[in-house]
C-alpha cells in the first residue's frame, strides 16, 4: 500500500483524485473502496474516467447555462453511470471488507 491514502503504487494522480471524489460521493462504501484500491489497480481506469468527467462537468456548469449546454446533462449521466458501476463492482467484489 502506498502513502497516498489507499492507492496502489502505480496509480496515477488522476486516478487518485477520482478515487477521493468517489469516496466522498459514496460514503457507505468508502472503506471498502479504499481497501480495493490499495490492493489492486483494476479500478484505476474508472477512477480516472470519473475524475475527468467530474472536472469537465464542473467546467460546463461554471461556464455555461444549463439550457444552453446539453453536455451538462450528458456528463451528469456519465458521472452517475460510473458511480453505479463502481458501486456494483465494489459490492460484488470478493475481497473481504477491511476491519
Amino acid at each position: 500500500m502506498s502513502d497516498t491514502l489507499g492507492m496502489a503504487k502505480n496509480g496515477s494522480k488522476t486516478a487518485q483524485r477520482g478515487l477521493w471524489r468517489l469516496m466522498l460521493k459514496l460514503p457507505a462504501i468508502r472503506k471498502r473502496l479504499q481497501h480495493i484500491a490499495a490492493q489492486s489497480t483494476h479500478l484505476n481506469g474508472m477512477f480516472e474516467a470519473y475524475e475527468e468527467a467530474y472536472v469537465a462537468l464542473q467546467e460546463f456548469q461554471r461556464d455555461r447555462d444549463r439550457t444552453d449546454c446539453p453536455l451538462i446533462a450528458e456528463y451528469e449521466a456519465l458521472c452517475s453511470e460510473i458511480e453505479s458501476d463502481v458501486l456494483s463492482i465494489v459490492l460484488d467484489d470478493k475481497i473481504p471488507p477491511p476491519m
